[in-house]
């Protein structure tokens, strides 16, 4: 069978990647993909946008795509999932109207609130006067959302009072996200330990993966501006037994019972954001209606089902209650573009090292990059991430970091951290 993978970054590389290992797939088409999907077996790019679903479908048609998976949140947000299943093609990824979920900060708060799942307290806000005066009423820091899509960038904690109001007035007054933030959600601030809980759903169905846990801060020890992550890994230590059992029941399993009461059918990957405090309640931060960035890639190196199978029983209606989990840890470390997160240079030639030889237990997913000529040049803030699979967390650590020793670019750089959570946890 022929699978479309709609997307060009981190994730969209591991999907193609571990899609390609199924017996069922003849090709994997990855539109637009980037210079790493492009060099995968049975993987070829088409140049085709993310948000030209016509050009999507029509491709389809043409090349006898039997299966597509949609990657990032746009598409979804858009309608790719409800104008394909229209056209006849199967088609994994939630529909329009479930997207908001991810869509609207505002109706997914709102959703949280109706089915008495855990979230921070807010308020939401269309005009800067009134949302000014709650935020004087506040305790700090405290979290501001963008109620749109915005690329990653629309959360922003505010440490203080007077750092509050002047992000208030950028995205309210001066369009710093444009429409997206048009609304802006005003959030208390939680605090505690976060945590990366990704599924499978399938007409009331769930299939829980493996848990994860990312590093959004920019630098190490957690400093610096929120970015789309700097890296992952898998499983996360603070979900143990009883908490997963805990996120199923008050998280989970309420989101799905939710859907379906609130009439919104949902086929595809959900994706709940938590912190999880102190007291072990784990509290929902936010909602992605697809797998996250960069934590798909450690995901996907642990994951010994066949996720194209898993993908179609879930498009039929018929999920397993399971999948197969390797017991080692994945870690992945992303490494970014000179003045990432904010605006970055692209175009700068990527060198690999002649030592970096392929083995099983590293894998290099790529993200903004893109071949020119014979050469991979940047092509994005997020560039690559280096994965590794380890008998514990220390020794996938020391792999990844081992094998970054042979990537450079001018002005890359990456997080020495990742996973210091888990490290600690190991070492005491």
């Amino acid at each position: 069978m022929n699978i479309l993978i709609v997307g060009e970054g981190g994730r969209e590389h591991a999907l193609a990647w571990k899609a390609a290992q199924s017996d069922l797939v003849d090709t994997i088409f990855v539109a637009p993909g980037n210079a790493g999907t492009q060099q995968e077996a049975k993987v070829s790019n088409v140049a085709i946008s993310v948000d030209d679903i016509d050009g999507l479908i029509l491709f389809s048609r043409e090349n006898s795509v039997d299966l597509c998976i949609v990657g990032p949140e746009g598409p979804l947000v858009q309608g790719i999932t409800d104008a394909f299943i229209a056209a006849g093609i199967k088609c994994f990824g939630p529909c329009k109207a479930a997207a908001r979920l991810e869509g609207s900060k505002i109706f997914a708060k709102e959703f949280l609130l109706r089915h008495q799942i855990p979230t921070a307290s807010y308020a939401s806000f269309s005009s800067l006067k009134p949302a000014v005066e709650y935020v004087k009423a506040q305790t700090m820091p405290i979290v501001l959302k963008a109620d749109g899509l915005a690329a990653g960038k629309g959360v922003i904690i505010a440490y203080s009072e007077v750092e509050a109001i002047t992000t208030l007035e950028d995205i309210l007054a001066n369009a710093l996200f444009g429409e997206a933030g048009a609304s802006v959600v005003i959030e208390e601030f939680l605090h505690g330990e976060e945590a990366s809980f990704m599924c499978m759903v399938a007409e009331g169905k769930v299939l829980p993966f493996a848990s994860s846990q990312d590093h959004k801060a920019a630098y190490d020890g957690d400093q610096g501006p929120n970015t789309g992550g700097m890296g992952a890994y898998s499983p996360a230590p603070v979900v143990d037994a009883t908490m997963f059992e805990k996120i199923m029941t008050s998280v989970i399993q309420p989101t799905i019972d939710g859907l379906q009461t609130d009439g919104l059918p949902y086929t595809g990957f959900l994706y709940a954001g938590l912190m999880i405090d102190e007291q072990g309640i784990p509290k929902v931060i936010e909602y992605n209606c697809r797998m996250g960035d960069p934590e798909t890639q450690p995901i996907m190196m642990r994951l010994e089902s066949d996720l194209v199978e898993l993908c179609l029983a879930a498009v039929n209606g018929s999920l397993p209650a399971c999948a197969r989990w390797s017991d080692k840890v994945a870690l992945g470390v992303v490494l970014a573009a000179e003045g990432y997160p904010a605006s970055y240079v692209k175009g700068r030639k990527i060198g690999f090292d002649e030592s970096l030889k392929p083995v099983a237990s590293v894998k290099i997913f790529h993200a903004g990059t893109r071949a020119d000529g014979a050469d991979i040049v940047t092509n994005g803030g997020r560039v690559l991430c280096v994965c590794a699979l380890g008998d514990n967390t220390q020794l996938a650590q020391s792999k990844a970091y081992a094998a970054i020793e042979g990537i450079s670019w001018q002005g890359m750089w990456f997080r020495k951290d990742i996973a210091y959570r888990a490290v600690r946890r190991e070492e005491a």
